[in-house]
């Protein structure tokens, strides 16, 4: 905490493409979405400015080992809270529920994973997303660097469909009108933390007082609202604060 105070801004890893969640806007240069709002309350909690802070651009694979190593302090890019990745990092408690969907080309008939047996399904290398995949039986996995870099694939036809959490694929399908997210429920839970690293608990605990600051105060409604609402619905009540390795 002092050494960011001390440094003068917050150094967070994100997505750049990620829209929805963390895009950069082609007008403004800005990285924005649902993810960069949980960051810009953070900020303002350590410096009374939102926008203190550097972002770093990296790959959903890249988000694990940026913090382990010291390259940034916090990581919002829809991350999975996982027994797993506990093991490497620590997480902020739970900011948003995902659910795993497959995203498909408008007119498919197919109205489940199971119904793509034979088919190539593209997810990001390192995410719960890839691992879920890799568990359905007579699926192609084929892996991309980013869920961008998969709607690339399906766009050139290399690929048949997409995983991932609903979030995401509502932001592909905005940018694709030939895509849809197939209706039937999410076959996953998704609790998406900020990570942090195992060597600062402390700050582990002011971003969880902030995170719950957010849930009382209404930023956090509003936050989805701005973001997600679109594409999902109305806003749910906000997730409950569920600490440490009580996490699913």
């Amino acid at each position: 905490m002092a050494t960011i105070q001390k440094r003068g801004r917050l150094i967070a890893g994100v997505s750049a493409d990620t829209m929805l969640l963390g895009s950069r806007n082609p007008l403004n240069g800005q990285i924005q979405g649902f993810d960069i709002e949980m960051l810009k309350a953070v900020s303002k909690a350590i410096f009374g400015d939102p926008n203190k802070i550097e972002f770093r651009v990296i790959t959903t694979a890249q988000r694990i080992p940026a913090l382990t190593d010291g390259s940034v302090d916090i990581v919002a890019r829809a991350m999975t809270i996982t027994c797993a990745r506990w093991e490497q990092i620590d997480f902020s408690s739970q900011y948003y529920e995902a659910g795993q969907k497959v995203l498909v080309a408008k007119g498919s008939p197919v109205q489940k994973m199971e119904d793509l047996k034979g088919k190539k399904v593209c997810a990001p290398n390192g995410s719960t997303s890839m691992d879920k995949l890799k568990t359905f039986t007579g699926l192609i996995p084929v892996g991309s660097d980013t869920h961008t870099g998969c709607l690339v694939l399906f766009q050139q036809g290399k690929v048949d469909a997409i995983t991932g959490d609903d979030t995401i694929l509502a932001g592909l399908a905005a940018q694709d009108p030939y895509a849809v997210v197939v209706k039937a429920p999410a076959f996953t839970e998704e609790p998406y933390g900020l990570g942090i690293a195992k060597k600062h608990p402390e700050f582990v605990k002011f971003v969880n007082g902030v995170l719950q600051q957010m849930r009382t105060d209404g930023q956090w409604t509003t936050a989805y609202n701005t973001w997600l609402k679109a594409a999902l619905g109305p806003a749910p009540a906000p997730p409950a604060a569920v600490y440490g390795r009580q996490q699913p």
